[in-house]
């Protein structure tokens, strides 16, 4: 595989996982519930309980999508202790995934001017770089994973467990759309790293033949 399509493919990778990360943030299908049939415990109208859920908002039934409490704003003030820990990872989600996506934007010029450049010691950084970043993607996603399976264990408790006897929840394809941005970081920034071996090998040669 020569330099050059190495570079190519990183480049290209780098640039679906940013595509894949924009989409997966702006969209509200992260997490998905579902009423399965409308069994007494909800009467008339159950199927307007089924709501999805994004970043940002929350989509119930056939109602238009709310935003979320502002872990920044004023309203926090109004959550109980109990449930403080869930506005703390709601927090670290809302930065890091922006975050990332910042940082993919940055790779993908520092990786160009790598490219371009050929230089085995700027290859080697944006490697590092967009694994770190990788990395970084990957631990937003794992905090909302988390912040997901808390927020329903508290209505769990609060309301009972035979409420939620005929409601599934799963991650949907937003969240799938994540994950794929952060596989796709992950293999851009070890085809960066095979490009800066490439260049040292190269670069050998041209001193051997020197």
């Amino acid at each position: 595989m020569s330099l050059g399509s190495v570079c190519a493919t990183a480049g290209f990778t780098g640039l679906l996982s940013f595509v894949f990360l924009t989409v997966a943030i702006a969209t509200d299908y992260w997490y998905i519930i579902e009423v399965s049939d409308s069994s007494s415990n909800y009467g008339e109208g159950w199927e307007d309980l089924n709501s999805h859920s994004g970043l940002w908002r929350l989509c119930e039934g056939k109602n238009a999508c709310i935003a979320l409490i502002d872990p920044f704003g004023e309203d926090i003030k109004n959550v109980p202790e109990s449930q403080q820990h869930l506005l703390f990872m709601q927090k670290v989600f809302v930065i890091v995934l922006p975050l990332s996506l910042v940082l993919l934007v940055l790779g993908g010029i520092g990786g160009l001017i790598s490219s371009l450049a050929n230089a085995l010691y700027l290859l080697l950084f944006t490697g590092s770089y967009f694994l770190v970043g990788g990395i970084l993607t990957l631990v937003g996603i794992s905090v909302y994973v988390a912040y997901s399976k808390a927020a329903f264990a508290i209505a769990k408790r609060i309301y009972g467990d035979k409420l939620f006897d005929n409601v599934h929840i799963s991650f949907s394809w937003s969240m799938v759309l994540a994950c794929l941005s952060c596989i796709l970081e992950v293999m851009s920034g070890l085809l960066f790293l095979l490009a800066a071996k490439l260049t040292a090998v190269e670069q050998a040669e041209q001193s051997a033949v020197i």
